[in-house]
């Protein structure tokens, strides 16, 4: 690092040759009050000599303060500008204006001028002072390498906690978190003081590293030095563990951990959420609030998908009005969280009012609703939001965005648009290929989606294979399905589904030996098809109804109601669709169709419900046809809105229509 010695000595020989001599002051401690009114003067944008002159020159006070505000406000350039004015002045810089003005040059990206701050540093003795070490280490680790920010560190005397720690830092950054967890190692075995936030950094290196082996043994040190319960530490524990994928050990010190704060609650919340234990998240934001935790605009973010579900949308609203009348910061990230709760609870208008809203949008608000729009059976919607974000150039459209509109496509069945927009991805993934399959099979272009499939190579793909069998279903091409079924269990010959779907077009086929067999192999493999089951919330309970149902204590008058539906659907000349050909839930084909699930689901909510009011339900699989037509036929009798979601999309039920347009 000789490099580095011969660059400072020369910039000591010549730094500021043309400046005013500096010169030493004492402190006064009279002027005090009036060197805080003069640096609370200068606003964040200008540097008035007038301002500058006003300030005593017998303290460094006011000019740290000055090069301190500027800092605060994201201006070091001005900072700078604040220091090279000082020393006009003839002020002599201590150990507290150093470090800022490092931390500026650091900040403007000028290694040149730091590396002169440097040289002054050395000049007047602050070389080791602890403070100035740890921005210089900053300041090369950043700007330079951080092969020069070691050598400052391993030269200089001023080494404490916050520099070794430093250095730990910049490793992490330069994504090196071995690195950064060896040198942590290496400053315990050296004797060296071990702080809450060198802990903190060497825990969190080793959630990037995704070890809980090296996670264990720095927690081990933290127990050691009695730091296991600080906040920081503690926290940082929890996000190890959780990055780690041991939510037992997160658990564990979660519980143990004697005072939490808003980010030790949004961490167990969120991981909560994301594995799906939706009921645990939401029973942590309310235990939060009994702590007298105040949530913030992450936490919220944080259980917000929690309530995307049509069971939890009301909780959903209730956090919304909270947000509302609380003042919490309602930031692009919580309106994106609350926009995609009323999408997947079935509120789309709400959705889309929210967005309207919206005087900032990033990729992911635009993503939301035109995914939106899709499932929502509003494809053109979704394809006319995505051309009018492309007249903002500052969104950089993602692969999900691109998915989001071909799925908008594929809802609509708008073939030569998805045609164009696929063509734009530079490297379309699987999940891009399968909706492309989707969009050209539901479209009835099954030669076409042959061909893509044969010259993409994508037969091997079962999420592909899908797309293609959804559009036999649709089109009722049970001999271009059987083909699909037969390659799907040859390739998943563990997934019971494709033997349901086999067995039901054996069924249809009349083939009764053929479902005998079936049913022999799928016993005899171990194999448990998915059971159907719908569920509708009411009064804040949730009423779950399965194939065939008879426990509901209001079993008898859903039941009477759905008979006498049927009753007036049949006086009309309506009858029951029975192709179950290509159908994916087992016991409906065989089950009376009052009896399916949804149907039973959307019976209740109809006797227990005044009229007019939406009724909303959610069910695990997909929709038969025959109950399909009968929902159309019952919202248009009892002129009430429907809305029921399956896995592929939500459909609203108005007036005799469904916004899927038969086609799901």
């Amino acid at each position: 690092m000789d490099v580095i010695s011969s660059t400072i000595h020369t910039h000591k020989t010549n730094f500021l040759k043309s400046d005013t001599p500096i010169t030493t002051t004492r402190t006064h401690y009279k002027h005090i009050h009036h060197l805080q009114v003069c640096a609370t003067r200068v606003t964040p944008s200008t540097i008035t000599h007038q301002v500058l002159d006003e300030i005593p020159l017998s303290d460094t006070f006011a000019w740290n303060r000055l090069i301190q505000n500027h800092l605060s406000n994201k201006q070091p350039q001005h900072a700078l500008s604040v220091y090279h004015q000082m020393l006009l002045r003839g002020v002599l810089p201590d150990n507290h204006t150093l470090p800022r003005v490092l931390a500026a040059s650091r900040l403007w990206g000028d290694f040149v001028f730091g590396k002169q701050v440097h040289a002054q540093a050395f000049k007047l003795g602050f070389g080791s002072d602890q403070y100035v070490v740890t921005a210089l280490i900053d300041l090369y680790g950043r700007l330079d390498s951080i092969d020069s920010a070691k050598w400052i560190f391993f030269k200089s005397s001023g080494r404490n906690s916050v520099s070794w720690t430093m250095l730990a830092k910049l490793y992490l950054m330069q994504n090196k978190p071995k690195l950064a967890v060896d040198f942590f190692h290496q400053m315990v075995e050296l004797g060296a003081e071990v702080d809450n936030v060198a802990l903190a950094t060497a825990i969190g290196a080793c959630g990037v590293l995704g070890s809980i082996q090296e996670g264990r043994k720095v927690h081990g040190i933290a127990r050691k030095q009695g730091l296991e319960f600080d906040v920081l530490v503690s926290n940082s524990l929890l996000r190890m563990y959780i990055d780690c994928g041991s939510i037992e050990d997160a658990n564990e010190i979660f519980y143990l951990m004697p005072s939490k704060d808003v980010i030790s609650w949004t961490e167990m919340i969120g991981v909560s959420v994301k594995n799906g234990a939706f009921n645990d998240g939401l029973k942590l934001l309310r235990l939060m609030n009994r702590d007298g935790i105040k949530p913030d605009a992450l936490s919220f973010s944080s259980v917000l998908p929690a309530c995307a579900r049509i069971a939890a949308h009301k909780l959903g609203k209730e956090i919304h009005g909270y947000l509302l009348r609380n003042g919490i910061d309602f930031n692009i990230m919580v309106q994106n969280a609350i926009m995609d709760m009323y999408v997947k609870s079935g509120f789309i208008e709400y959705a889309s009012n929210i967005f309207a809203t919206m005087k900032e949008r990033d990729v992911i608000s635009w993503t939301v609703m035109i995914l939106g729009y899709g499932i929502h059976g509003h494809g053109e919607l979704g394809v006319n939001l995505f051309r009018e974000m492309e007249k903002d150039s500052r969104i950089g459209i993602d692969q999900f965005t691109y998915a989001a509109v071909l799925h908008a496509c594929s809802s609509a069945r708008m073939v030569e648009k998805g045609w164009f927009y696929f063509n734009r991805i530079r490297v379309p993934k699987v999940t891009h290929c399968a909706l492309m399959v989707s969009l050209l099979a539901r479209a009835g272009l099954f030669d076409e989606a042959r061909i893509f499939i044969e010259e993409r190579r994508l037969e091997r793909h079962p999420e592909v294979l899908r797309a293609l069998l959804d559009g036999c279903r649709i089109h009722r091409q049970v001999k271009i399905g059987k083909r699909v079924i037969d390659q799907l269990s040859e390739l998943e010959p563990l997934n019971a589904d494709n033997y349901v779907i086999l067995s039901n077009w054996y069924a249809d086929s009349a083939k009764w030996d053929m479902v005998d067999e079936l049913r022999e192999t799928i016993l005899d493999m171990g194999l448990k098809p998915k059971k159907a089951y719908s569920w509708v919330e009411l009064r804040n309970k949730v009423h779950v109804f399965g194939t065939g149902d008879v426990s509901h204590p209001r079993s008898e008058g859903i039941y009477w109601e759905l008979k006498s539906l049927m009753k007036k659907m049949e006086s009309k000349g309506h009858r029951r669709n029975p192709d179950f050909s290509l159908h994916d839930v087992d016991e409906e084909r065989e089950c009376i169709q009052i009896g399916h699930s949804e149907m039973l689901a959307l019976s209740f909510g109809l006797i227990s419900t005044q009229a007019k009011v939406t009724i909303h339900v959610t069910k695990n699989l997909r929709m038969c046809r025959s109950c399909h037509d009968f929902a159309k036929f019952i919202a248009k009798t009892v002129e009430q809105e429907v809305i029921i979601k399956d896995p592929n999309c939500f459909h609203h039920f108005k007036n005799g229509f469904c916004s899927c347009g038969d086609f799901w």
